[in-house]
Formats: structure tokens, C-alpha cells, sequence
């Protein structure tokens, strides 16, 4: 019989093993607050220690109990909270998502995260409202996870990178690498899959998987082969007659008989008499399907396969053809069975998605695109090459998502609520769920969401006490916030009976399947739609970008910055000409023009300095920014395309040289202008630098007073100014 008690949600210190399965068959979040934990789990923001709370550690070993008993919670469930704990999230500074960054180069930044990254950690937490109670109960999952080859067939092998700071931060917070590696559930994508079956399909109906005798002969080189094969032929004659001779012969006779030796043990398979087949080389072995090739037509060689995947070898007796034909079918039919038995088994982890999936529940996260990204990338297949693929394919397997962050800033009233506070999970969790934090300050006038963590005694060797950045803890936070934010949005959970699910009340309605795509992008994602639309509650850091005005500049001296880029593009195009400037990292930056035509004019004059050589050109404002003769500048769709590509460099200038040399790209403004492209253009600088030299020639022979030395560097800066604006012009007429 199964024993539930209560407890109260804070536990002082954590208990001795001993003790555990005493201590945490139930945690009640809602119960009278009791001191805080002495140690862990306690919230990095200084705003409150963390519960500790009873979270189910899942791993291969526990797998199939665990599915079968979260399958019932999930069906019971009115939200489920969902969060992973991955092996990195950026495999470079410059892969991380920029408020410049346009909706297509966000995700395949995103695309390229959850294609090189492992996910460690699935944290699901079902939700059940619990009407006599005006409470939920919570059962938090810990899933660890590591992609191991389940196949023993498919060459393909796992491989992702590591983020060195991820794991850092994994491991100051007691995350177990270990069970990971050694016990984590491995997986398979749908995708995954489907392949695997196709193949198997395709080998059995071309025959391929049953082992039956090839046609190749085997050359006899020595005697040791020709006495093999003459005393096999023997062997197999006498014991063949002895079948025929006496069909009715059962199994305790067969096996008794003269013929069982080590090597030759006669048994009975698919109800026919046979040999096993042992001690045999794989030499000996091929002159043994020979002989029967070559010599008998009742006997057949079969090899099969056990289920700890090792080869049994055997000499069937068939009646005739058809008897022949009908075992290799059966065989074949058997080793297709077992195979996709093999396939069904290494699906894994991905059983807790596809349940999820397949109960069509609302799923709550906390800054979860990334997150939906990864379950896509992992579980699902390959992610679409655009974000509206991605989109509409997500919605058709998830329909209800709801982001807790977006939430944030959704009404007025939990705008007041979130007023200078900090959107982490973990912060907001302190804020929202004081049961939790006794120490926090009183979020709102609201009396709190009642929320009780419930486990089992039964199968409390399974349960631990859990902390942020586990994944299971985090999911359990997720739900948890999600929980407290919902009244404040006019949601009454008291309402909610079986003919009408939270996903459908009309309140939550409008905010579900609304993603930000990151923190800084400053709009949502409609997953129904899979267009994106601005965030009114996000306030940006930049202008809005406008993306034809912007300009890539990279492969400049190191130590300069953006801020000493600006000034010196300002000096030549006007102090408003640039709106934004952005430090992609230490080799490039984003421009932003106030005008679309300063693009052009802006990689043009580029290109003209380059092709001088003159004491002008080295005075020119952008002469620091292409000093060195390295620097190359291009407009945003070649931002676009370097972003897409599948090469890793660390730093953005080696990234832009890698793919624009591999595609043997000739950018705009690089190698495609030139003196002879754009008539009148060196003319017209030139003619002005003359001209402004000429009249300070004038000016010096006017006056006995003035020599070379009285022409300032202003009245160069002036010229080349003046060279600018004529060139653009004349560049404009052209």
C-alpha cells in the first residue's frame, strides 16, 4: 500500500541518505513557511534561499517506471513546465543573438546552438489543479540525458561541442556529470527513425538480412582445407539420412544421438531438425556453406542473432524448395522483428516528448526558444531552414506554448508588478512564490497560488532534493512562476472544470504561442503564424534597425573600437550619419547609416582610397580604419550569408575570410569597383585634392609670409570633404 504524508515545502539542511526516503515521500510549498536551508540552492541574485523540493531523477535505468507513471500525470495535468540544461550555448561571441540582428540571422544563430549543442537535462513538471484542495501538485522530473550509439548496425556516431563557461557554471551548481555520462538516456529523432526503419525495410526486402550462404567459392590451397571439407561432406550425409530416415524423431532423441558432439550439437529450429554450429572459424565456416552449396539441397545455412547481439550458426533440414524458401522468410521476417524492436527501444528519451505531444497539454517555459529549438533539433529531426518553417512545424507538434518571460511584460498589472525587477527565472521565482523564500518581500496584494510537490514513497530512492539549474528544479520554478503570474492577467484557476482547459481560457488565449525570439530582439514570434510582430512591453537599447543602411565592416587593426570608428566615418559624412554602431566583437562591426544612399557611397569611397596611393589618401579620416590593408566592408546580406555558413572560426574577421574565400564571393565594395566601373570618380577626388592643393599653392605665392607648412590639416579635411561630396554626386549622375 502506498503511503502519502505531508511535509512541510523548506527543509532545514539537507538530510543524511538514510533519511531521505522519510523526509521527501511529500513537499508542500503551501504549507506554514519554516526556516530557511542552511546551504544550497540558495538564489545567486542575494534575494532569498530556494526550498529544497522532491524532484524524480530519471535515468535509462528507471526509464520505462518513469514513463509510465509521468503518462498518467501528464494526462491530469493542466500545464506542464519544461526546461533543459544543454553543453553550451554559442560556439562563438559572435554567434550570440545582437539587436541588430534581423529575424533570419537570429535564427540561424539560434539553428546553429541547438545543431552543435547536447542537451544534458529534460525538466518536466506536470501541473494538476486540485479543486478540493484550491491548490496545484506538482510532480517534478529530472531527465539526465547523453547521446549514446543504441544501434549496433549504424556507423553514424554523436559528436557536439562544449562551451568551457557552461559547463563551468554546470558544475558550480553540483550538476552530475557523471550519472550523465555513465546513466543518461540516450535517443532517437523521429527522423532518426524513419531512416532506421527505411533501411530495414529495404535489407529485408532485398534479402540482405537474413546470413544465408554466399556464392562465392573458396579456393582449397591445402590439404588441411581439402580433408576439412571431405570429412564436413561426410558428417552432413550421415546425419542427413538420419533425419530422413526417421522424420519423427523428437527433440530429447535428436539431441542424444551420435552426431551431437562440441562442434556438431543437434537441436530442433522453426520445428525443423538442425546443428549448431560451434567452434568453427570464420575459414572453416565459408567451406562449410560450400559443401552445403554445393552438395545438399535440403541443407541450409543459417546464422541469426541472439538478443545480446551475437551470432548463433546453424544446418537446417528442409523437406524441399518450398520448405527452403518458407524458413528463409521466416528468418528474415525474425531478424526485421528484432531490428526494429532494437530501433522502437534506442527512441529513449524521446518517449516523454512524444507523450507530451501526444496529450496536446499547455507547455510553460521560461525564455524557451532556444529550448523549443533544441526538443526540435534532438527529437524531432534536422530544423527548418526559416523561422516560419520552424514555426508551423513547432505549432503542429506543440500547439499550446506560453513563455513566462513574455508574460512579464503582459498588463499593466504585471508590469507593475515586474517594475525594475530582474525577468530571471530564478529571481521572478524569489519575487512570486514567497512560500519558497520566507525571507523575500510580499510580491502583490494576491494571495499566492497554492502549489504542493508531491512523490511517492514507494520509489523514493529515485527522489532528490532539487536546486536551480537542474533542469527538473528549473521546470518546477517555470510552472511555479507561471502559476503566480496568471491571476494578475485575470486568470481563476478556480474556474477551470474538465469541459474547458487553461489553454482555452480566454484571458491566458491571447498569450500563448507568443516566443520572444531573444531577450534583446524586441518582438514575438507568433507560432500560429510563424511571423514576428514588435514587443510593446520591451524597451530596446538602439534605434530600430533599419537594414538597408547597414554596413559590415571587419578585419580592422586590432584596438580599435567601434566608438573610434564612428568618429572617424562621421568626419566625412556628417556627425548624423550614423545612427548605430555595433561591436560584433573585436575584428567587426555593424554600421548603421542615417541615409540608405551612404551605404553605397560609403563602400565606393572605401574602394577608391584603397586604389590610391597617394599622401591624401594616407591623410583621409578613413585612412585609420583601413590601415593595415586588411579591412573589407560589404552590406547585410553578406552579414547574412557568413552567418549561415556551416565553418567555426571564433572570431568574426577569420569567419568572414573563411566563407567569403571558400564562395569566392566578390563583395560589394571590394574587388567589384573599380576606376574603369565608375567613370569620372577617381577624377572628380582627384580634381578636388589638385584644386585644393593648387589654391594653397596660390595662397603661399600670394603672401611672402606663408610656405608649405601654413596648408593646415583642416584644409585637407575640408577638401577631402568637399572630394566626398562631389564624388557622390557624380557617383549618383552615373
Amino acid at each position: 500500500m502506498q503511503c502519502r504524508r505531508r511535509l512541510a515545502p523548506l527543509l532545514r539542511a539537507p538530510p543524511p541518505k538514510s533519511l531521505l526516503p522519510r523526509l521527501l515521500s511529500r513537499l508542500v510549498s503551501s504549507s506554514s513557511p519554516s526556516p530557511p536551508p542552511s546551504g544550497g540552492g540558495g538564489d545567486e541574485a542575494g534575494d532569498g534561499s530556494v526550498a529544497g523540493v522532491a524532484v524524480k531523477q530519471v535515468t535509462r535505468g528507471n526509464l520505462a517506471e518513469a514513463l509510465e507513471e509521468l503518462r498518467a500525470r501528464v494526462r491530469d495535468a493542466a500545464f506542464v513546465g519544461i526546461d533543459l540544461e544543454m553543453s553550451g550555448v554559442t560556439s562563438a561571441p559572435w554567434r550570440d543573438t545582437f539587436e541588430l540582428d534581423r529575424a533570419d540571422v537570429r535564427y540561424l544563430k539560434l539553428r546553429d546552438s541547438a545543431k552543435r549543442f547536447a542537451v544534458l537535462q529534460l525538466g518536466v513538471c506536470p501541473f494538476r489543479w486540485d479543486p478540493a484542495k484550491s491548490a496545484f501538485v506538482a510532480h517534478p522530473h529530472n531527465f539526465f540525458i547523453f547521446p549514446r550509439k543504441e544501434l549496433p548496425y549504424d556507423s553514424s556516431s554523436h559528436e557536439f561541442l562544449c562551451q568551457t563557461t557552461s559547463l563551468d557554471f554546470l558544475a558550480k551548481h553540483q550538476f552530475d556529470f557523471n550519472t550523465c555520462f555513465h546513466e543518461g538516456i540516450s535517443y532517437l529523432s523521429r527522423a532518426q527513425e524513419e531512416e532506421a526503419l527505411q533501411k530495414l525495410n529495404v535489407q529485408h526486402h532485398d534479402g540482405i538480412s537474413a546470413c544465408i550462404s554466399k556464392q562465392e567459392d573458396v579456393q582449397l590451397k591445402s590439404t588441411a582445407d581439402l580433408l576439412f571439407t571431405e570429412r564436413m561432406k561426410i558428417r552432413f550425409n550421415e546425419w542427413r539420412d538420419a533425419i530422413s530416415t526417421n522424420p519423427r524423431v523428437d527433440n530429447h532423441k535428436l539431441g542424444s544421438n551420435k552426431f551431437s558432439t562440441d562442434q556438431f550439437q543437434t537441436v530442433f529450429f522453426k520445428m525443423r531438425p538442425a546443428i549448431m554450429l560451434d567452434g568453427f572459424t570464420s575459414h572453416q565456416l565459408k567451406l562449410i556453406q560450400q559443401v552445403l552449396r554445393k552438395n545438399f539441397r535440403d541443407l541450409m545455412y543459417i546464422c541469426t542473432f541472439g538478443e545480446d547481439g551475437t551470432s548463433e550458426k546453424r544446418v537446417v533440414y528442409t523437406d524441399n524448395n518450398e520448405d527452403s524458401i518458407l524458413l528463409m522468410k521466416d528468418v528474415q521476417d525474425d531478424l526485421l522483428r528484432s531490428r526494429k524492436a532494437k530501433v522502437k527501444s534506442a527512441i529513449g528519451i524521446r518517449h516523454v516528448i512524444d507523450l507530451i505531444a501526444s496529450e496536446k497539454k499547455l507547455i510553460v517555459g521560461h525564455s524557451c526558444f532556444l529550448d523549443i529549438a533544441q526538443v526540435y533539433s534532438k527529437f524531432i529531426g534536422p530544423l527548418p531552414s526559416s523561422i516560419k518553417e520552424f514555426a508551423l512545424a513547432i505549432n503542429r507538434i506543440f500547439p499550446y506554448i506560453v513563455d513566462t518571460r513574455h508574460l512579464m511584460s503582459a498588463g499593466d498589472a504585471v508590469q507593475r508588478l515586474m517594475r525594475q525587477k530582474s525577468k530571471s527565472l530564478s529571481s521572478a521565482f524569489s519575487l512570486l512564490c514567497p512560500a519558497f523564500h520566507p525571507t523575500a518581500p510580499e510580491a502583490s496584494i494576491l494571495a499566492p497560488v497554492k502549489i504542493e510537490v508531491e512523490a511517492d514513497e514507494t520509489t523514493l530512492s529515485c527522489f532528490a532534493s532539487g536546486a536551480k539549474h537542474e533542469a527538473g528544479y528549473d521546470a518546477f520554478m517555470t510552472g511555479c512562476v507561471f502559476a503566480q503570474l496568471c491571476p494578475h492577467l485575470g486568470v481563476k484557476f478556480e474556474d477551470l472544470t474538465l469541459k474547458e482547459s487553461l489553454e482555452m481560457n480566454n484571458k491566458l488565449k491571447k498569450y500563448i504561442n507568443l516566443l520572444p525570439p531573444s531577450y534583446n530582439s524586441g518582438t514575438v514570434l507568433d507560432l500560429s503564424t510563424g511571423m514576428e510582430r514588435p514587443d510593446a512591453g520591451c524597451k530596446l537599447r538602439y534605434p530600430a534597425a533599419v537594414y538597408d543602411n547597414i554596413v559590415l565592416i571587419w578585419g580592422f587593426q586590432s584596438g580599435l573600437s567601434a566608438k573610434d570608428i564612428k568618429a572617424c566615418i562621421c568626419k566625412v559624412f556628417g556627425p548624423a550619419s550614423v545612427t548605430t554602431i555595433f561591436s560584433i566583437d573585436s575584428t567587426a562591426v555593424l554600421v548603421q547609416f542615417s541615409k540608405q544612399e551612404s551605404v553605397n557611397d560609403f563602400l565606393d569611397l572605401k574602394a577608391t582610397l584603397e586604389k590610391q596611393d597617394s599622401a591624401i589618401s594616407v591623410l583621409h579620416p578613413l585612412s585609420t580604419v583601413l590601415e593595415g590593408g586588411q579591412t573589407r566592408a560589404s552590406n547585410y546580406d553578406t552579414y547574412i550569408g557568413i552567418c549561415s555558413s556551416s565553418v567555426t572560426k571564433y572570431l568574426f574577421a577569420d569567419q568572414a575570410n573563411a566563407v567569403c574565400s571558400a564562395s569566392n564571393t566578390e563583395l560589394r565594395g571590394e574587388n567589384n569597383v573599380d576606376a574603369s566601373d565608375a567613370p569620372g570618380t577617381n577624377s572628380v577626388l582627384d580634381e578636388n585634392v589638385h584644386t585644393s592643393v593648387k589654391q594653397a599653392e596660390g595662397s603661399k605665392h600670394g603672401s611672402n609670409k606663408q610656405d608649405a607648412t601654413d596648408i593646415s590639416c583642416q584644409d585637407i579635411l575640408d577638401a577631402l570633404q568637399d572630394g566626398k561630396t562631389l564624388f557622390g554626386k557624380q557617383t549618383r549622375r552615373t
